[in-house]
């Protein structure tokens, strides 16, 4: 088992992305439906465990197979979920910051310093490598990006606010500077995305989504046209994912199912925040939808993986 763990994919702690996006889009629901909080407790619980269980397993990676890691940080795909770590991080600072602030904040710090430094080295590392094709692009580029317009959400509570508005810059200027290398790749390309990666479409719905929450966080309110336009960007690419649905379900199961968790629940929060915000009932029933949809997306997504798992089919050479 120990000697298996070396084909450990660093793409699994999107699978925290994912639950802690359901714990908050849950969160948010409480606050602004006046549901009960236990769903988005159990859920916060759930995204905490998980990711000790996956950092358990890294670290033995690390220690045992060094060589692995080495070579994860030169692959031209997975060097972008690395950032993942850190993003969840931020996430369950986030999603735990009325359950444990203390430790909330520690988590905090160290998830966005750390974000901070790995989105130098991962785009340095872009810097510096030559003949990267681009068959080689794909939308989890956006992952570095995303996880700096995460760390405002908690950074008035838990953070710093002056942190928090320099992350937001930062994600806020690389997205709209990768937007149209990534538009380009997926839609005037000699190659398609390959078949497993195609669910990694929906990573375009997180940025916008994620954006407009945290700018709620740093200026106080969702009346302003910037953020209508951060919206209908998230609700846009919602659409075109939708409208692939026939496609996406003819593509077998892989890792990459769980890039559709964390953007679905981050649009689902988003939609629940602007109901709140405008008292436009669209956006609430929109954001129920999306609750649901997010939240059976899990579920699904965790069944399978737990499946794929237990028939030894994770830990393998790719």
């Amino acid at each position: 088992m120990i000697e298996r763990l070396q084909y450990f994919p660093v793409t699994l702690f999107a699978s925290v992305m994912g639950i802690a996006g359901v714990a908050l889009a849950w969160r948010r629901a409480a606050r602004v439906w006046r549901i009960p909080e236990w769903p988005y407790q159990a859920w916060f619980w759930l995204a905490l465990g998980v990711f000790v269980f996956l950092a358990l397993l890294y670290l033995v990676k690390a220690f045992r197979h060094p060589e692995a890691l080495r070579e994860e940080w030169h692959h031209p795909i997975r060097l972008a979920f690395i950032p993942t770590i850190t993003i969840g991080l931020i996430l369950l600072a986030t999603a735990g910051q009325d359950i444990m602030p203390p430790v909330a904040s520690v988590l905090w710090w160290v998830g966005a310093v750390g974000h901070l430094l790995l989105t130098v080295a991962v785009i340095s590392a872009w810097f510096r490598r030559g003949g990267v094709q681009l068959g080689q692009v794909t939308p989890a580029w956006f992952i570095p990006i995303v996880g700096n317009v995460i760390t405002p959400l908690a950074a008035p509570q838990v953070g710093n606010l002056e942190l928090g508005w320099f992350s937001f810059g930062t994600g806020l200027v690389f997205w709209v500077a990768f937007l149209p290398i990534l538009l380009h790749r997926v839609v005037l390309h000699d190659q398609p995305l390959p078949t497993k990666l195609v669910p990694s479409l929906a990573i375009f719905i997180a940025p916008p989504a994620v954006a407009m929450l945290s700018w709620q966080s740093l200026t106080g309110g969702l009346a302003d046209p910037f953020s209508m336009v951060l919206y209908s960007a998230a609700a846009l690419f919602a659409l075109l994912l939708f409208a692939q649905v026939g496609h996406l379900r003819t593509i077998p199961f892989a890792l990459s199912y769980w890039a559709y968790a964390f953007p679905v629940a981050a649009l689902a929060t988003a939609s629940i925040a602007l109901g709140s915000a405008r008292q436009q009932p669209v956006y609430s029933a929109i954001g129920l939808a999306l609750l649901v949809l997010a939240t059976l997306l899990v579920i699904g997504i965790a069944a399978l993986t737990l499946r794929a798992a237990l028939g030894g089919k994770i830990l393998i050479p790719e």
